[in-house]
């Protein structure tokens, strides 16, 4: 089994509904998101999946709720933007993004970090 990991950085704000504590206010993370790729196999090239491609749909993820306001934007104008949902959101994504590379892999793992000792993790 063959595993690959990229993080990427991104700005943004989210107030947490229902939480009863200052985190329901409006308030900015500095986030840190992991994404875990594996595979049973490798391409014609020897990679699992090219660090390039994966970066690519990473920022295209990041695109849509860098410097924004979580709570603004769907599927969060809905569902809580904790950082577990946004591992979700973000694992989701990914796994749509993947579905036409050369060899087979899943997303194992999201790792959300909102400060350097705080993170969220999904596995699907």
């Amino acid at each position: 089994m063959f595993e690959v990991a990229v993080e990427q950085v991104f700005a943004s704000a989210h107030a947490l509904r229902n939480y009863k504590g200052r985190c329901e206010n409006i308030h900015g993370h500095n986030w840190k998101v992991q994404v875990v790729i594996q595979g049973e196999r490798l391409d014609g090239t020897g990679l699992l999946v090219d660090f390039i491609d994966v970066k690519n749909l990473m920022a295209g993820i990041i695109d849509r709720i860098d410097h924004q306001f979580l709570n603004e934007i769907p599927p969060f104008d809905v569902v809580n933007p904790s950082a577990e949902n946004i591992a979700e959101y973000f694992c989701q994504k990914m796994i749509e993004g993947l579905q036409g590379a050369p060899v087979p892999v899943k997303v194992t793992e999201v790792k959300i970090w909102e400060t350097d000792i705080q993170s969220a993790t999904y596995r699907p």
